[in-house]
C-alpha cells in the first residue's frame, strides 16, 4: 500500500477501495421490434395476479356488556382523535353524532351536535340534521328548541322556517305555526314565504286572515305579480268589487313599472270575465298608449284577440291566426297521431270561432284511430271525442250532433277488450240534461251489459235514487252484486238503502248474504257495518250473536276489544242511571275480557304484545266505571316489561343487535321460580350423594 494513496481519516483503507462505482447505462444494441409484443393491459393483469391477498382485520362479535363498553370507548376515542385533527370537517361531526344516536345515547349525541354548532353555527345544514334527529326520535320539545335557535341565529335561511312550521302543523299546533309565520314575516322574506303563509291560512279557511296577509304582502313586495295574486284571490272568493279595487290600486302605483304589461293584461281579462267589455277595451287602449311598443307585444296580441271576439276585426284575426294554422298543419301532417298537437290546433280554431272549420278539424282529429287495441293508446285519443261532444253541446248548442258524436264514439270503442266508463256516463248525463230519462236508462243499461264498471253502477243507482225509483235501485244493486259479489262497498250501501227505508228485515238479510260470501275485499268493514246496524236498532242479543260468529272466524285483538266495549255500553240510554244494569254490563264485558285473556294465554302464547294491549284496554274500562270498576282485578294480571336484545342476521358484514320489549306475565314468573327450585333441589341431592360416596 503506497503512502500517497492512504488517507488518515479512512484508517487502513485507500480512496480506491472506498470509491462508489455506478453502473454504466445500458445501450440498446438491437432496436428491431420483438416477435411477441407485450401490451400494458397484460402487464397490469400479471401484476394483479401476482398481488398478495389483502389482509383484513378479523370480524368482531360483541357478546357481553363489557365488550360493548370497550367497543364504545374505542370508537369514541377514534372519533375524538379525528375531530381534534379535522375540527372543521362537518361530515366527521355528523358521523359521530349519528353513531351515538345508533347507540341510543341521545344525551351524548346532543352534546356532539352542540359542539359541532360551536365550530360553525352559520351552516344551516347542521341545524337541519340536528332537528331531523330530534324529530325522528320523537323528542318534540328538543326539536322545537333546535328550530327556535336556528331561526333566531339564521333568520334569512328560508328552509329552516319551512321545516319548523311544517313540524308544528303536522303536530296540529296551528296557533304555534301561525306564530312562527308572524316571526318570519317580521324579517320580510321573499314572495314565496308570504304565499306559503297565505296558503297556510287558506288551508284552515281563514279568509279574512289571508286577506290581511295579502295587504301586508303587497306592501312588502310592491310588484305586479303580487298585486295580480291578490286580485285573483279576491276573485276566487267571489269578491268582484275587492278584486277590481286591487287592480286599480296596482295601476295607480305600478303604471310605469317594467312589468306593467302583465298587470294591464290581467286587469283586462278580469273585466272580460265579468262581462264588462267596455271597461276591458278602455284598459287595453290606456295600456297601449302608456307602454312602449317594444314591451307591448303580448298586450297587442291580447287586444287583437279581444277585438276579434267582441268587435269587427276579422281581417286582423285571419292575419294573426294564419301563420299558426300553417304550423299546426305541418305538424299533424308529419305525425297525425300526435294528439297534443290536435288539441292545440282545435284550441286555436275555437279561439277564432268559425264553427265549420272547428268541426272540420275535430273530424280530421278523430279519424286518427290508435293503431292497437290497448287502453293505454286510447286514453289520450278519447278526450278528442269528449271535447268534440262538449263543444257541440255547450258552444255550438247542436244537441243532435252531440248525440251523434257520443253514439259514434261508443261504436268505435272495442268494449270486449276495454271500455271507458267516462264516455257512458257523459252520454247518459247529456240525455238527462235534455230531459230524456228513458234514453239515459237505455245507455246505462247497455253499459252494464257490455262493460260493467263500479263507476257506472254507482252513478246509475244515484240517478234512480234521485228520482225515487227504489225498485230500480234494488235491481241495480242485485246486478252490481252479481257482477262483483266480493264488493263490500256495494253490500254496505245496499243495506244502508234498505235501512233508510225502514226495511230492517231486508237490510239484515242483505248483511247475512254478504258475510256468507266465500271471498270479500274488505270483510272487516262489512262486519263493522252489520254490527253497527244491529246496535243502532237496539238488538243487543243479535249483536252478541254476531260477535260470537265473528270470533269463530277470527280471534283478532280488535274483535275482542270491540266486543268488550259493546258489552260495557249495551244498555238502553234511558236506563243509564240504573246501577244494577251497569253492573251487569260491566260483568259481561269482564267475561269477554276473561275469554280473550284465556285465549291469548292458552292458544296463542306467542302474541304477548296483543295480550298486554288487551289488558291495558281492560284496565281503562275498569277505570272508566269509577267506583263500580275493580282495577286491582286487572293489575294482578298485568305483565312486566323487559328490555331484551336479539341478533339480526345480515347478508354481509358483522351481525347487528336490536333492542325489543318483551313481556313477562305473572304465571310465567311462577313457572320460572319453580324451575329454579327444582334445579337447586336436584343439585343438592347430587352433592349429598357424592359426599356419601
Amino acid at each position: 500500500m503506497g503512502s500517497r494513496d492512504a488517507d488518515p481519516s479512512l484508517g487502513y483503507l485507500t480512496r480506491k477501495e472506498t470509491e462508489v462505482k455506478l453502473p454504466r447505462p445500458t445501450r440498446v444494441k438491437n432496436k428491431t421490434p420483438a416477435p411477441i409484443q407485450i401490451t400494458a393491459e397484460q402487464i397490469l393483469r400479471e401484476a394483479r395476479e401476482r398481488q398478495e391477498a389483502e389482509i383484513r382485520p378479523p370480524k368482531q362479535k360483541i357478546t357481553d356488556p363489557t365488550e360493548l363498553a370497550d367497543y364504545r370507548l374505542r370508537k369514541r376515542k377514534e372519533f375524538e382523535a379525528l375531530i381534534s385533527r379535522v375540527r372543521w370537517n362537518k361530515s366527521v361531526w355528523v358521523k359521530y353524532a349519528k353513531w351515538e344516536e345508533s347507540q341510543k345515547d341521545f344525551k351524548r349525541a346532543r352534546s356532539i351536535w352542540e359542539r359541532a354548532l360551536e365550530v360553525d353555527y352559520r351552516d344551516h345544514t347542521m341545524w337541519l340534521k340536528y332537528a331531523d334527529v330530534e324529530m325522528k326520535n320523537k323528542f318534540v320539545n328538543h326539536a322545537r328548541n333546535v328550530w327556535d335557535r336556528a331561526v333566531t341565529l339564521l333568520p334569512r335561511v328560508d328552509q329552516l322556517w319551512y321545516k319548523y312550521i311544517h313540524m308544528e302543523e303536522m303536530l296540529g299546533n296551528v296557533a304555534g305555526a301561525r306564530q312562527i309565520f308572524e316571526r318570519w314575516m317580521g324579517w320580510m322574506p321573499d314572495q314565496q314565504g308570504w304565499l306559503s303563509y297565505i296558503k297556510f291560512e287558506l288551508r284552515y279557511n281563514e279568509i279574512e286572515r289571508a286577506r290581511a296577509i295579502f295587504e301586508r304582502f303587497v306592501q312588502c313586495h310592491p310588484k305586479v305579480s303580487a298585486w295580480i295574486r291578490f286580485a285573483k284571490f279576491e276573485m276566487k272568493n267571489g269578491e268582484i268589487g275587492r278584486a277590481r279595487n286591487c287592480y286599480e290600486r296596482a295601476v295607480d302605483k305600478l303604471a310605469d313599472d317594467e312589468e306593467a304589461e302583465q298587470l294591464f293584461v290581467a286587469f283586462a281579462e278580469f273585466e272580460e270575465k265579468c262581462k264588462e267589455t267596455e271597461r276591458a277595451r278602455c284598459i287595453y287602449k290606456f295600456a297601449l298608449d302608456h307602454i312602449p311598443k317594444g314591451r307591448a307585444e303580448d298586450l297587442y296580441r291580447k287586444f287583437v284577440a279581444f277585438e276579434k271576439q267582441y268587435g269587427d276585426r276579422e281581417g286582423i284575426e285571419d292575419a294573426i291566426v294564419g301563420k299558426r294554422r300553417f304550423q299546426y298543419e305541418d305538424e299533424v301532417r308529419k305525425n297525425p297521431r300526435n294528439y297534443d298537437t290536435w288539441f292545440d290546433y282545435i284550441r286555436l280554431e275555437e279561439s277564432v270561432g268559425n264553427k265549420e272549420r272547428i268541426r272540420e278539424v275535430y273530424e280530421r282529429a278523430i279519424a286518427n284511430v290508435p293503431p292497437a287495441e290497448e287502453k293505454r293508446y286510447w286514453q289520450r285519443y278519447i278526450y278528442l271525442w269528449i271535447n268534440y261532444a262538449l263543444y257541440e253541446e255547450l258552444d255550438a248548442e247542436d244537441m243532435e250532433r252531440t248525440r251523434d258524436v257520443y253514439r259514434e264514439c261508443l261504436k268505435l270503442i272495442p268494449h270486449q277488450k276495454f271500455s271507458f266508463a267516462k264516455i257512458w256516463l257523459l252520454a247518459a248525463q247529456f240525455e238527462l240534461r235534455q230531459l230524456r230519462l228513458k234514453e239515459a236508462r237505455l245507455l246505462l243499461g247497455e253499459a252494464i251489459g257490455r262493460a260493467p264498471k263500479d263507476k257506472i253502477f254507482k252513478k246509475y243507482i244515484e240517478i234512480e235514487l234521485h228520482f225515487g225509483n227504489i225498485d230500480r235501485c234494488r235491481k241495480l244493486y242485485e246486478k252490481y252484486l252479481e257482477w262483483s259479489p266480493e264488493n263490500c262497498y256495494a253490500w254496505s250501501k245496499f243495506a244502508e238503502l234498505e235501512r233508510s227505508l225502514y226495511e230492517t228485515d231486508r237490510a239484515r238479510a242483505i248483511f247475512e248474504l254478504a258475510i256468507d260470501q266465500p271471498a270479500l275485499d274488505m270483510p272487516e268493514l262489512l262486519w263493522k257495518a252489520y254490527i253497527d246496524f244491529e246496535i243502532s236498532e237496539g238488538e243487543f242479543e243479535r249483536t252478541r250473536a254476531l260477535y260470537e260468529r265473528l270470533l269463530n272466524r277470527t280471534k283478532h285483538l280488535k274483535v275482542w276489544i270491540s266486543y268488550a266495549k259493546f258489552e260495557a255500553s249495551a244498555m238502553d240510554p234511558e236506563a243509564e242511571e240504573d246501577i244494577e244494569l251497569k253492573k251487569n254490563c260491566l260483568q259481561r264485558a269482564r267475561d269477554v275480557f276473561e275469554r280473550a285473556v284465556s285465549y291469548f294465554r292458552n292458544s296463542a302464547p306467542e302474541l304477548k304484545e296483543e295480550r298486554a294491549m288487551l289488558l291495558e284496554e281492560w284496565l281503562n274500562m275498569e277505570s272508566g266505571f269509577a267506583e263500580l270498576g275493580d282495577v286491582s282485578l286487572v293489575r294482578a294480571k298485568l305483565p312486566k316489561k323487559l328490555k331484551k336484545r336479539r341478533q339480526i342476521d345480515m347478508e354481509d358484514g358483522p351481525a347487528a343487535y336490536e333492542e325489543y320489549i318483551d313481556y313477562l306475565f305473572p304465571e310465567e314468573t311462577q313457572t320460572t321460580n319453580l324451575k329454579i327450585l327444582e334445579a337447586a333441589y336436584k343439585w343438592k341431592k347430587q352433592r349429598v350423594a357424592s359426599e356419601e360416596d
